[in-house]
């Protein structure tokens, strides 16, 4: 098996979730996951491993992604910064470990109003952001902050509890 496969094998899942909270749709996170690699494999050698290679196939699959909603004359999602995506891929690892998964919904259940609500309704009901916002009675930019800052405090705490638990 060549390196490359490797990547492949270890980063497909990753690149395809990171894409799945960028355009919410299964089959363009799925096209555009796929495209990535080609061009990583096409780029390979450019790679200089001065910065993780998760990192350099996320920016692959968004100008990926950017290039594809163009040439659809889609609209880009308003998820402008990359750390929110990364911080889904993040927070479906833990998911993936059933004894994180329940220190996770430990921490859910202690963070206060609104975030609590927003988190379980984007992640659990899987409604979007405007749908969200209706829901509140706010705007979706509020629903997708509100959501962001849930996720942040829920990442913070479980590696607080990692970091507990090395100690």
């Amino acid at each position: 098996m060549s390196d490359f496969e490797n990547i492949y094998r270890m980063y497909f899942k990753d690149v395809f979730l990171y894409m799945r909270a960028l355009c919410l749709d299964d089959n363009i996170s799925e096209e555009i996951a796929q495209e990535t690699f080609v061009k990583a494999l096409d780029k390979i050698d450019r790679f200089d491993g001065k910065k993780d290679i998760r990192a350099w196939l996320f920016t692959i699959a968004k100008n990926t992604y950017f290039t594809y909603c163009r040439r659809k004359a889609l609209p880009l999602e308003s998820v402008s910064d990359t750390e929110c995506a990364v911080s889904d891929v993040i927070l479906t690892e833990h998911i993936e470990n059933e004894e994180e998964a329940m220190t996770m919904h430990k921490i859910l259940h202690e963070l206060s109003e609104p975030y609590k609500e927003v988190f379980n309704l984007r992640v659990f009901g899987e409604l979007s952001f405007k749908k969200i916002g209706v829901i509140f009675g706010k705007s979706e930019g509020w629903a997708r902050v509100t959501y962001f800052r849930a996720k942040k405090m829920i990442i913070e705490r479980l590696d607080e509890n990692q970091k507990g638990e090395l100690q």
